[in-house]
């Protein structure tokens, strides 16, 4: 009787699946890893703590990013966005910018560490 149970318990253990978050798929450079990138190549991205989005120090709704970051991608083909963030940030706000960046096929993102 012991000897069905441990195999009943052993069969449900390797059958059975966990489930994991995947969570955001970025691909982050190695530690340490700084390249010199030449300033008319990287727009800034500034999320306030309110969650409104700064496009160059001016202010763009969220849902319109999309658009001009397509434009400045077709001016620009090594165009960098580089994000930054408020402490206070939503993080929804940052998503959904991200979200704005990768529709807009924006594949050099760079995350800036938030000033503290």
């Amino acid at each position: 009787m012991a000897d069905i149970a441990f195999l009943l318990l052993v069969f449900f253990l390797v059958t059975t699946t966990i489930s994991m978050d995947k969570g955001i798929g970025l691909v982050l450079p190695a530690i340490g890893e700084e390249l010199e990138v030449n300033p008319k190549n990287i727009t800034n991205v500034l999320i306030n703590a309110a969650g409104q989005v700064l496009l160059d120090e001016e202010l763009v709704p969220v849902n319109q990013l999309k658009g001009r970051i397509k434009t400045m991608l077709a001016r620009n083909d090594k165009l960098i966005v580089s994000v930054k963030t408020h402490p206070l940030t939503r993080h929804q706000a940052f998503i959904d910018v991200l979200d704005q960046l990768k529709q807009a096929r924006a594949t050099r993102i760079s995350i800036a560490e938030p000033d503290r």
